[in-house]
């Protein structure tokens, strides 16, 4: 499953969303056009990406913030940017646009965090937007738990858009990341799962605050979990391809 848009539009111009994309895009065609060599590349990932062990030895602190802005290859990259444009306008229009980026980067400080806590020892280094980005999805489904999401489903030959709630989409996420991060060990690199878990508890709560302010479960309540704003619509144009019938 693919979530492609979501119908719950924002009310301002997202900024920081924005800036924040085109920061990791740039980021990481400086280096991945700069360093072909896949040995320096690994070396560049170790200097500038989360080690954990380095961090617990009370080095590389700058990587905490650094690390969050570097990905390992096109498809982790499309993926992160993916996400962060379809959720992160909706909590930026809520939050403002400084209070939004100190929201991304406390996710991702809190990712980091427990990664870190999931395998302190590790020398594997850490590198991604995920776990900011898993905030933004932790503070989205606080907020909106019933906006619709656009999800492509892929069954080898069979495709299929579908409008689901965002718990659906949301919690399947979520609890596949816990589900992963119970079942592989954190030391032996792939997808750092504890990070994405600790970005989304980390949204969550730094959301409970505006949640709250807005009325908690009388806003809920008042919303049906659904954005408080009438919700986008993608109307469908008809092919023009004539259908031939069976004969």
């Amino acid at each position: 499953m693919f979530p492609i848009r979501d119908h719950n539009p924002s009310g301002r111009v997202a900024y920081v969303t924005y800036a924040l994309m085109i920061l990791n895009i740039g980021i990481f065609l400086s280096y991945t056009l700069t360093i072909p060599d896949e040995g320096r590349l690994s070396l560049f990932f170790i200097e500038w990406g989360l080690v954990p062990r380095r961090v617990m030895a009370g080095g590389g602190v700058d990587t905490l913030f650094t690390s969050m802005f570097l990905h390992g290859g096109w498809m982790h990259l499309a993926g992160n940017m993916l996400f962060l444009f379809i959720f992160g306008d909706n909590l930026e229009d809520i939050l403002g646009h400084a209070r939004y980026l100190g929201f991304y980067l406390l996710s991702g400080l809190a990712a980091a965090a427990l990664q870190i806590a999931s395998a302190p020892y590790s020398l594997v280094p850490m590198i991604g937007a995920s776990g900011a980005i898993a905030g933004v999805m932790g503070g989205y489904l606080l907020m909106f738990p019933r906006a619709k999401v656009d999800v492509l489903i892929i069954f080898i030959i069979f495709f299929r858009v579908l409008p689901i709630p965002a718990w659906i989409m949301l919690g399947l996420w979520f609890g596949m990341q816990l589900l992963s991060g119970f079942s592989t060990p954190g030391d032996t690199g792939g997808v750092a799962y504890w990070a994405h878990a600790g970005g989304f508890i980390a949204g969550a709560v730094l959301m409970l605050r505006p949640w709250a302010a807005r009325g908690g479960p009388r806003f809920w309540s008042r919303t049906h979990g659904a954005p408080p704003h009438p919700e986008a619509t993608y109307p469908t144009v008809k092919s023009r391809i004539p259908r031939v019938g069976r004969k």
